[in-house]
């Protein structure tokens, strides 16, 4: 008791304990860590001893997979980039050859693609990278007419309000929908006249997006010009008969005066005048003949060539 009543002793007495007890404990975690050790040297060996006994043709079998897998891959990959070449090549070849122009327009309203028939017809060199106003600019969009029901009905004719070109394109790429084909009066760069006919239709993507639109162009100028030489060989037509319904009346007046004259100085007068119309109207109706006969070999010349 009297050692314990010691605070010295009794302070020695716990370091001791301590020590003994760190002791232990790190001689017991020691021969757990050898122990470790020793078995992860033996799963290594065990491992090592395993792959070495592998026989070698494996690995050979192995590689030549291995190989055979990086073949085929590569030959996918070049007969892919075949097909995609050979696909563009034909696109290409379709747009050269086509008689009417293409463009397509991308979803910032630049041109992406044309073929050489639309720089033709629009008198531009390049269009690649131009946009709908830079194109068409001023070109504006013939007004339609209403139906022949509405016109029989009404006996007159309903224009719709003239838009431009460029709005027609606008609508397409901003709704998406399609216009069928529209008439135009277009102006060159070089300021020659032309009259276009254009498709406008979007071109969806995959996943039923906006890939851009397409403008199909067809130059209908000749058309055009064939048609308004129709309507004014009809007016011309129609005036040409009612100036021979006048002379022949007037005609058969100046007979019908003739046969109930007894006054030879009136009927060598009224036979006079009688000659003088017939004259004039033979060289109208002659006038006639010839200039329609004219437009008949221009139009069938241009229609040649």
């Amino acid at each position: 008791m009297r050692i314990l009543a010691n605070p010295v002793l009794l302070r020695a007495m716990i370091v001791l304990v301590c020590a003994g007890s760190a002791f232990l404990v790190g001689l017991l975690f020691m021969r757990m860590l050898r122990k470790n050790i020793t078995d992860e040297a033996n799963l290594s060996a065990n491992a090592s001893s395993s792959l070495e006994t592998l026989p070698l043709h494996l690995y050979n079998t192995v590689i030549q997979q291995l190989k055979q897998q990086k073949h085929e891959l590569q030959v996918q990959s070049q007969a892919e980039q075949h097909r995609a070449r050979t696909s563009e090549n034909f696109s290409q070849a379709v747009l050269s050859n086509l008689s009417c122009g293409v463009l397509v327009f991308g979803t910032n309203g630049l041109v992406k693609t044309s073929n050489p028939a639309a720089k033709a017809i629009l008198g531009f060199a390049s269009t690649t990278g131009m946009g709908a106003e830079d194109i068409f600019r001023c070109a504006v969009v013939r007004a339609a007419e209403s139906s022949a029901s509405s016109m029989r009905s009404n006996n007159s004719t309903h224009e719709a309000e003239s838009v431009l070109l460029t709005d027609e394109i606008s609508v397409v790429m901003r709704e998406g929908s399609r216009r069928r084909e529209v008439a135009a009066e277009y102006e060159t760069p070089a300021g020659e006249k032309r009259f276009i006919a254009v498709t406008i239709s979007p071109v969806p993507a995959v996943d039923g997006g906006l890939l851009g639109v397409a403008c199909l162009i067809n130059d209908r100028s000749e058309m055009e010009e064939m048609r308004c030489q129709q309507q004014l060989q009809g007016e011309v037509s129609a005036e040409m008969a009612l100036q021979l319904r006048t002379s022949l009346t007037t005609i058969s007046g100046y007979a019908g005066q003739l046969a109930n004259s007894h006054d030879a100085e009136l009927a060598k007068q009224l036979a006079s005048d009688i000659a003088h119309e017939a004259a004039q109207l033979e060289r109208s109706i002659g006038g006639f003949l010839t200039g329609k006969d004219a437009a008949r070999g221009a139009v069938a010349g241009g229609t040649g060539n």
